[in-house]
């Protein structure tokens, strides 16, 4: 036994695994403590303009918030999802009427460009997420709030939005940010994706249940009150 002992603490291995660095993993909002995980690549010294892009999209100016970053995110995607809607909806409506066409016209387009936008957005997450963790020196940054925007987004396509379902937006919202919070399955597992696909899985699932159960709420608003409509 105590040449067992000594063997193990004079290992090479054993002595390269105590001094190893470790990295701290993130996440905007969690409820859980921050915890220590494997070894990520230190960054270049000297940052290049890709690194700032990455910065610039990871963050979206909001992700150094010292309070709440991932719901300053949320509230990003909110407003890039209201205004992408309402622009879309000017121009489509727009082309409908000069062509005497329908509202079928409208929204279907209208979706289509919306998931087009979402993963666009999703993509260049996933890029600006792998090279955040190397800038931050950390897993899941909490500064990196582009996958809580993608989420949201996801969260929102459970509108219409007009005049007498305006609430819809804030439960979009508040249902997006209670999933992404609570993470259950099989939300908490895909963040042991790696990178970037980390990142932004877990909050991209977390939006695919808001969004299930605000179009539930919106749809049985409607069935019970038609006239509101």
């Amino acid at each position: 036994m105590a040449q067992t002992s000594v063997c193990v603490l004079s290992c090479p291995n054993h002595h390269r695994l105590k001094s190893a660095p470790m990295s701290i993993k993130e996440s905007s909002d969690e409820l859980n403590p921050p915890v220590a995980t494997s070894s990520i690549p230190p960054a270049r010294k000297r940052k290049t303009a890709g690194d700032y892009l990455a910065l610039a999209i990871s963050t979206c100016g909001v992700g150094y918030f010292p309070v709440a970053p991932g719901t300053m995110g949320s509230l990003v995607g909110v407003g890039l999802y209201l205004t992408l809607w309402a622009g879309s909806y000017r121009v489509l409506e727009a082309n409908a009427l000069v062509k005497r066409l329908t509202l079928l016209h409208v929204w279907t387009p209208q979706m289509a460009f919306m998931l087009v936008v979402i993963f666009l957005v999703t993509m260049a997450g996933i890029w600006a997420g792998t090279r955040a963790e190397k800038l931050f020196r950390k897993e899941d940054p909490s500064e990196v709030v582009i996958d809580e925007v993608a989420g949201q987004m996801i969260a929102l396509l459970s509108g219409p939005f007009w005049l007498h379902t305006w609430w819809s937006v804030l439960t979009a919202f508040l249902l997006f940010r209670a999933f992404d919070i609570w993470k259950p399955y099989p939300i908490r597992q895909l963040e042991n994706l790696d990178s970037g696909l980390g990142i932004m899985a877990d909050d991209l699932a977390a939006g695919a249940y808001a969004l299930i159960v605000n179009s539930v709420l919106i749809s049985a608003y409607l069935l019970l009150f038609p006239a509101a409509g």
